[in-house]
């Protein structure tokens, strides 16, 4: 997820500003940067992702993205 943020998303943050408890949000991402980020995700790993599979929005955490992206792949 780490990788996705700071490779495609150009999220400029130190490893230790990311937990499972940051939102997306906090890392000044918004719903468009969070549907660039599903994109990436799907060319990264190969995969598919139902339109309505993760369900994440700007106040969701990483924690929760990682489960969801775990989850569908």
């Amino acid at each position: 997820m780490v990788t996705l943020l700071t490779g495609h998303l150009n999220v400029k943050a130190d490893a230790g500003e990311f937990s499972d408890n940051t939102t997306f949000e906090s890392l000044g991402l918004d719903s468009l940067s969070l549907m660039e980020l599903v994109v990436a995700a799907e060319e990264e790993y190969g995969i598919v992702l139902p339109e309505n599979a993760l369900n994440l929005r700007p106040s969701s955490t990483l924690g929760e993205a990682g489960q969801a992206f775990e989850h569908v792949r």
